[in-house]
């Protein structure tokens, strides 16, 4: 079994939803990296680190972003001379084998591959809907998904989420750190894109599972059928719209994304217009959003998130 150490971020964290991750995630892999972004409750989040075996807290004493925290979660993870770091989320539970079961599909995906395998990320269970989720390429214009034929056979996909994510660190010295500038959103996109740019192939195990909510709640709307609408605070459709015109300018950001997120970015500017709550706050931040990444002007807002 390869030395795995598992780096998971915290912001102000559901305390009861961080002491059900670790209390999965920490038999499974040899070390817990918690680094925490500058949480009001970072004092509970020690305690729960510190009764946690295995797991240790890396405070940073304010909000780096997304990027910082897990670049320095790996600078960690590499003081212990291991294999690969396991990228979680604060409110992500794996299942009980999960671990297990990326490292398996690391394995077979490893073998014969020229191109070297850049991550492996298991499917997740939607902790509202209960829903699992298929993985994902880039169709033409749209966001495509793949079916699973073999359970021993993890299957090549465009995108994974940070949260589940088994990355070699191998791959990690040849693709380099995580994007700091980008804050929040597409960190891990970038890194992916970046990734494939570089040769490097991306894939998604059908075994390994996880339970993970996609944005803040959900809202049930009606666009030309029924649809569960991921809704977040309005000051991350910032860092959305930010981040996306952002990275469609970079030379590594494949054709295939850029048609893919071009919808995307439609959908999200009309379902927020009409659906969202705070509609013309949303408005404002896809429009300050969009002019900044013009400006060139990267990292945090500057507000309280």
């Amino acid at each position: 079994m390869a030395k795995v150490c598992a780096i998971a971020v915290t912001f102000n964290p559901d305390l009861r939803k961080l002491e059900r991750m670790l209390l999965a995630l920490a038999p499974q892999v040899g070390r817990v990296v918690v680094v925490d972004n500058g949480s009001a409750n970072v004092g509970e989040v020690a305690v729960l680190v510190a009764s946690t075996s295995g797991a240790r807290l890396l405070s940073l004493g304010r909000n780096l972003g997304i990027g910082a925290a897990l670049n320095r979660g790996v600078d960690e993870a590499r003081r212990e001379l291991v294999d690969a770091v396991l990228l979680m989320d604060q409110d992500s539970v794996p299942s009980s084998t999960m671990v297990a079961d990326l490292e398996r599909g690391l394995e077979a995906a490893s073998k014969g591959n020229v191109r070297g395998v850049a991550a492996i990320g298991p499917r997740f269970r939607d902790g509202v809907s209960g829903n699992l989720s298929r993985h994902v390429v880039f169709s033409r214009w749209r966001v495509g998904r793949v079916d699973c034929f073999s359970a021993e056979e993890p299957v090549a996909v465009d995108f994974l989420i940070t949260s589940g994510t088994l990355i070699p660190v191998n791959a990690l010295a040849a693709v380099g750190p995580f994007d700091e500038g980008l804050f929040i959103d597409h960190v891990d996109t970038e890194w992916v894109l970046r990734a494939g740019a570089k040769g490097f192939q991306t894939f998604g195990d059908c075994v390994a599972i996880m339970e993970h909510d996609l944005g803040e709640y959900r809202k049930r709307v009606w666009a030309l059928r029924w649809r569960e609408v991921p809704m977040h605070k309005p000051f991350r459709y910032y860092y959305i719209f930010r981040n996306s015109l952002w990275l469609r300018r970079q030379p590594h950001a494949s054709s295939a994304w850029r048609r893919a997120d071009a919808t995307r970015l439609v959908q999200i500017f009309v379902f927020m217009l009409v659906f969202h709550p705070n509609r013309w706050t949303v408005f404002k931040m896809m429009l300050n959003g969009a002019r900044d990444s013009l400006r060139g002007r990267m990292g945090s807002m500057g507000e309280a998130v």
